[in-house]
């Protein structure tokens, strides 16, 4: 239960966070700055990736677990950057799009990451309480395999999470290509 609320509260806080600091950007007379949080945004959260490219191999520097959190975090800012960017003001279906699907990607990624850790948590002392309730090291063995097969399962919300970051990417690409066709300079 605690890790569902720290995600739920990480997935709040980015709300919160640009609602702030898009209410001291107009405070401060700032409001058109938002405009080109847009750009800045995409470019962290483009920068992201640099995780999923060590992961499949296209990159060999950086350790996993220090790119994943990384990634974590400025997908984190960035998706903030990109709130305050699209403001409350959008007239088309195509930021309102690329929005929506940035927040269910956020969603997806925080839910995926404390269900596998809170997984994988459970699992380590698991062996151990078996044993003590009298299970014999075969009978042990077979229930990890079963309880292993389940931390395998949730890893499948990548499968969910990825289409998701794909469609984002297409909503996105959309946006930027409409807006440079279109933007009064």
């Amino acid at each position: 239960m605690r890790k569902i609320v720290s995600s739920f509260l990480i997935y709040i806080a980015m709300i919160l966070a640009a609602i702030t600091l898009d209410y001291l950007l107009h405070a401060a007379g700032f409001k058109s700055v938002g405009r080109y949080f847009g750009f800045l945004g995409t470019a962290i959260v483009l920068s992201s990736f640099i995780y999923s490219m060590r992961k499949r191999k296209m990159i060999k520097s950086g350790t996993p677990k220090r790119l994943l959190q990384n990634h974590e975090f400025m997908g984190w800012l960035g998706a903030v950057l990109i709130i305050v960017h699209g403001g409350i003001h959008f007239n088309a279906m195509i930021p309102w799009a690329a929005l929506f699907a940035m927040m269910i990607v956020v969603g997806s990624g925080l839910t995926g990451k404390f269900l596998l850790a809170s997984a994988k948590e459970e699992l380590k002392g698991d062996a151990q309480e078996l044993r003590e309730t009298g299970m014999s090291d075969e009978e042990v063995e077979k229930e990890l395999l079963v309880r292993s097969l389940l931390v395998r399962k949730m890893q499948n919300w990548r499968k969910v999470h990825m289409p998701l970051t794909m469609i984002l990417a297409a909503f996105a690409l959309l946006h930027i290509v409409m807006t440079l066709i279109f933007w009064r300079w």
